[in-house]
Protein backbone atom coordinates (compact mmCIF):
# COMPACT_ATOMS: atom_id res chain seq x y z
CA UNK A 1 0.00 0.00 0.00
CA UNK A 2 1.25 3.82 -0.60
CA UNK A 3 1.73 5.89 1.85
CA UNK A 4 0.57 9.79 1.97
CA UNK A 5 2.21 11.79 4.69
CA UNK A 6 1.47 15.16 5.83
CA UNK A 7 3.36 16.45 8.82
CA UNK A 8 3.32 19.07 11.18
CA UNK A 9 -0.21 20.57 10.46
CA UNK A 10 -0.44 23.24 12.61
CA UNK A 11 -3.80 24.22 14.83
CA UNK A 12 -5.02 26.33 17.38
CA UNK A 13 -7.63 24.35 20.00
CA UNK A 14 -8.94 24.26 23.20
CA UNK A 15 -8.28 20.70 24.30
CA UNK A 16 -7.37 19.59 27.55
CA UNK A 17 -8.25 18.29 31.20
CA UNK A 18 -7.24 22.13 33.46
CA UNK A 19 -10.24 24.37 32.77
CA UNK A 20 -7.23 27.03 31.43
CA UNK A 21 -6.86 24.68 28.45
CA UNK A 22 -10.34 25.21 27.66
CA UNK A 23 -10.70 28.49 28.41
CA UNK A 24 -7.28 29.90 26.72
CA UNK A 25 -6.49 27.43 24.30
CA UNK A 26 -3.04 26.18 22.94
CA UNK A 27 -1.11 25.23 19.65
CA UNK A 28 -1.83 20.88 18.37
CA UNK A 29 0.53 19.45 15.59
CA UNK A 30 -0.81 16.86 13.84
CA UNK A 31 0.62 14.45 11.71
CA UNK A 32 -1.00 12.13 9.60
CA UNK A 33 0.15 8.57 7.74
CA UNK A 34 -2.02 7.57 5.45
CA UNK A 35 -2.41 4.09 3.22
CA UNK A 36 -4.07 4.71 -0.08
CA UNK A 37 -3.39 3.12 -3.42
CA UNK A 38 -1.79 5.95 -5.04
CA UNK A 39 -1.39 4.26 -8.68
CA UNK A 40 -4.11 5.32 -10.53
CA UNK A 41 -3.19 8.84 -9.88
CA UNK A 42 0.63 8.57 -10.42
CA UNK A 43 -0.52 6.82 -14.08
CA UNK A 44 -3.24 9.38 -14.77
CA UNK A 45 -1.78 12.52 -13.48
CA UNK A 46 -5.57 13.44 -12.21
CA UNK A 47 -6.27 14.57 -8.66
CA UNK A 48 -9.94 13.20 -8.82
CA UNK A 49 -8.04 9.81 -8.83
CA UNK A 50 -6.92 10.22 -5.28
CA UNK A 51 -7.48 12.15 -1.90
CA UNK A 52 -6.85 16.13 -1.81
CA UNK A 53 -4.10 16.75 0.53
CA UNK A 54 -5.36 20.36 1.16
CA UNK A 55 -9.14 18.53 1.79
CA UNK A 56 -7.62 16.64 3.95
CA UNK A 57 -6.30 19.44 5.95
CA UNK A 58 -9.77 21.35 6.28
CA UNK A 59 -11.16 17.78 7.24
CA UNK A 60 -8.69 17.85 10.20
CA UNK A 61 -8.51 21.24 11.07
CA UNK A 62 -12.76 21.04 11.23
CA UNK A 63 -11.83 18.50 14.08
CA UNK A 64 -8.94 20.14 15.99
CA UNK A 65 -10.70 24.24 16.25
CA UNK A 66 -14.14 22.02 17.04
CA UNK A 67 -15.69 20.77 19.98
CA UNK A 68 -13.00 20.50 23.07
CA UNK A 69 -11.43 16.80 23.67
CA UNK A 70 -10.15 16.52 27.53
CA UNK A 71 -7.22 14.04 26.11
CA UNK A 72 -5.42 14.02 22.61
CA UNK A 73 -6.20 10.63 22.20
CA UNK A 74 -9.73 11.39 22.06
CA UNK A 75 -8.57 14.44 19.97
CA UNK A 76 -6.69 11.76 18.03
CA UNK A 77 -9.30 9.40 17.82
CA UNK A 78 -11.75 11.63 16.59
CA UNK A 79 -9.59 12.99 13.89
CA UNK A 80 -8.73 8.75 12.15
CA UNK A 81 -12.55 8.48 12.44
CA UNK A 82 -13.12 12.21 10.68
CA UNK A 83 -10.59 11.20 7.56
CA UNK A 84 -11.09 7.59 7.33
CA UNK A 85 -15.11 7.99 7.15
CA UNK A 86 -14.68 11.29 4.76
CA UNK A 87 -11.91 9.33 2.55
CA UNK A 88 -12.82 5.92 1.33
CA UNK A 89 -10.06 4.94 -0.69
CA UNK A 90 -7.94 5.62 2.69
CA UNK A 91 -7.33 2.05 3.50
CA UNK A 92 -5.32 2.92 6.97
CA UNK A 93 -4.41 6.01 9.05
CA UNK A 94 -1.81 6.82 11.67
CA UNK A 95 -2.15 9.90 13.37
CA UNK A 96 0.21 11.79 16.05
CA UNK A 97 -1.07 14.29 17.62
CA UNK A 98 1.46 16.62 19.92
CA UNK A 99 0.61 19.28 22.25
CA UNK A 100 3.94 21.08 22.32
CA UNK A 101 3.27 23.42 25.07
CA UNK A 102 1.31 21.41 28.16
CA UNK A 103 1.07 23.83 31.26
CA UNK A 104 2.88 21.81 33.05
CA UNK A 105 6.25 23.50 34.78
CA UNK A 106 8.54 20.66 32.67
CA UNK A 107 11.06 21.34 30.32
CA UNK A 108 10.48 18.58 27.06
CA UNK A 109 9.24 19.13 23.63
CA UNK A 110 5.67 17.95 24.34
CA UNK A 111 3.67 15.19 24.36
CA UNK A 112 2.95 12.94 21.78
CA UNK A 113 -0.14 10.30 21.08
CA UNK A 114 0.16 8.35 18.03
CA UNK A 115 -2.65 5.91 17.16
CA UNK A 116 -3.36 3.44 14.17
CA UNK A 117 -6.83 2.74 12.56
CA UNK A 118 -8.22 1.00 9.60
CA UNK A 119 -11.55 0.12 8.29
CA UNK A 120 -12.50 -3.27 8.56
CA UNK A 121 -14.42 -5.90 6.01
CA UNK A 122 -17.47 -4.19 7.83
CA UNK A 123 -16.89 -0.78 7.25
CA UNK A 124 -16.18 -0.23 11.03
CA UNK A 125 -12.93 1.56 12.10
CA UNK A 126 -10.57 -0.06 14.45
CA UNK A 127 -7.39 -0.24 15.77
CA UNK A 128 -4.21 -1.98 13.93
CA UNK A 129 -2.68 -4.92 15.46
CA UNK A 130 0.85 -4.25 15.67
CA UNK A 131 2.78 -5.77 12.36
CA UNK A 132 -0.99 -5.68 10.58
Amino acid sequence: MDRMLLRRMVFYGYHGVIPEENRLGQTFIVDLDLRLDLAPAGRTDDLSQTVNYADIHETVKAVVQGPPCRLIEALAEKIATAVLTTYTSINEATVAVTKPHPPFDIRFDGVTVEIRRRRDRDGNIVPVAEGG
